[in-house]
């Protein structure tokens, strides 16, 4: 299965006092298939990740571990958004650049997404992109 993996998915599997039926079926269905993620999501894990070490959550071992573990998931960046297309989603459903470009992905792609964000949950269904549960 093909997809569009949100950070906030991705932060929850590195957490270990979290647990959440969306990212758990969206980590089983990344083991036999492949998530596609717009360049900002590299930024936004590790920002993730830092805030919660400042919070005590995760220790900046496990981060870094974590990290390392994500590197052998297939994991691909897309590297041609559609520029105004997500200034279009952003605007329209009142949604941050950074979350259009996710949902930008899964419309052009039609791919479902995977969110632990309920606004992109959402946005998302108001654009007609599938949600994985």
């Amino acid at each position: 299965m093909r997809f569009v993996l949100d950070a906030s998915v991705t932060v929850n599997w590195a957490m270990r006092d979290e647990e959440n039926p969306v990212a758990d079926s969206a980590l089983s269905a990344l083991r036999n298939g492949e998530a596609v993620v717009p360049g900002i999501w590299w930024y936004e894990v590790r920002n993730i990740l830092v805030v919660n070490e400042r919070r005590g959550r995760i220790s900046p071992v496990d981060s870094d571990r974590f990290l390392l573990e994500l590197r052998d998931l297939n994991i691909s960046a897309d590297r041609e958004p559609d520029s105004q297309r997500v200034l279009d989603l952003a605007r329209r459903l009142k949604q941050t650049i950074y979350d259009a470009a996710y949902l930008e992905i899964a419309a052009r792609e039609r791919l479902p997404i995977a969110t632990l964000d309920k606004a992109l949950k959402a946005a998302a269904l108001l654009a007609g992109v599938a949600v994985l549960s």
